[in-house]
């Protein structure tokens, strides 16, 4: 692996480290209900948005089995977040996620993110194949993962329980060759 330099970014995207001073740019997505409702967490409550931020702040490349996240700014505006988990040395394995303000959705921003966070899962952590997990009502999302030239893998019913429901689980995934060849 090699070392990360930010920011990262992209035709109309700048990805960058997430900082205390993100505080009230957290808050509009995880405070959202409409933005975490496919999410594993429920709201979290602006008392306790500081303690939650500490998560995303990152000094580098992820370790094995952990989450690289950066703030999406398109023109110096937070308009989500982006993020890229080291979930397997020994396998070669990485997820990414994506969460945007409502605001932003439909601009395309939440798939040239993820290409990106894509390919540095390739270049700088040399995992081999890349995964996108959705809860299975979260047709946007599915898009987002169809767009980026995933395949679709799985559809695990029933498989979780969030939030006091069973939830299915799709399941995408590109491996590295297929991805360079995609990118010509």
């Amino acid at each position: 692996m090699s070392e990360l330099v930010l920011p990262l970014t992209t035709a109309r995207l700048t990805l960058r480290a997430i900082t205390v001073e993100d505080e009230e740019n957290i808050f509009a997505l995880y405070g959202n209900p409409e933005v975490v409702r496919y999410l594993y967490e429920d709201v979290v409550e602006r008392a306790n948005i500081s303690t939650h931020l500490l998560r995303y702040i990152s000094a580098g490349l992820p370790d094995d089995g952990q989450w690289l996240s950066l703030a999406i700014e398109h023109d110096g505006i937070f308009v989500g977040q982006a993020s890229v988990c080291y979930r397997s040395a020994e396998h070669r394995q990485a997820e990414i996620g994506y969460i945007l303000v409502p605001s932003a959705n439909g601009h395309g921003y939440a798939t040239e993110a993820s290409a990106r966070m894509i390919q540095l899962a390739f270049d700088e952590l040399g995992v081999h194949r890349v995964v996108g997990r959705i809860e299975a009502r979260n047709a946007p999302s599915e898009r987002v993962l169809q767009r980026l030239g995933m395949r679709k893998e799985a559809h695990l019913i029933q498989n979780e329980w969030v939030k006091g429901e069973w939830n299915d689980e799709i399941v995408y995934a590109i491996t590295e060759p297929e991805w360079r060849l995609q990118q010509g």
